[in-house]
């Protein structure tokens, strides 16, 4: 089965992604932010497939907000929405970007461990998984 995907949904699928990272780097703002990001985003572009196509650039132009809640506001949905999208064309792109976005906030999550970044982490899987 092949995979259609608009700017819209390109763009919702890097928000999402891309958003997953910055909550991380948010969470563990205590230790080292920039560390927490610099291994998310290594594996989000290390990943393969058409999801690996569509991650390796970040998103543009995407204003988060100026707290943490406002940046869940937007990531968290956008997750949701990504997998129910993926769910509806292909079942194999799904799993791949849910395997992608749990790498990346686990790659995330080893920098920094702490139960703030634990915290976040089990809700960015509670959103993938709402769909």
């Amino acid at each position: 089965m092949s995979i259609t995907l608009n700017d819209q949904d390109q763009l919702t699928l890097r928000t999402a992604a891309w958003g997953a990272i910055s909550l991380m780097s948010a969470a563990g703002a205590a230790g080292s932010a920039h560390k927490v990001a610099t291994h998310g985003s290594i594996a989000l572009t290390s990943a393969t497939g058409a999801i690996g196509h569509v991650l390796a650039k970040a998103p543009k132009g995407i204003k988060y907000g100026k707290t943490v809640a406002e940046l869940a506001d937007q990531v968290l949905p956008a997750l949701t929405a990504s997998m129910a999208l993926l769910k509806q064309q292909d079942r194999a792109e799904a799993d791949n970007f849910r395997s992608t976005v749990i790498v990346a906030i686990d790659a995330a999550a080893h920098t920094q461990p702490s139960p703030t970044v634990t915290d976040m982490a089990r809700k960015i899987t509670e959103a993938l998984n709402a769909a």
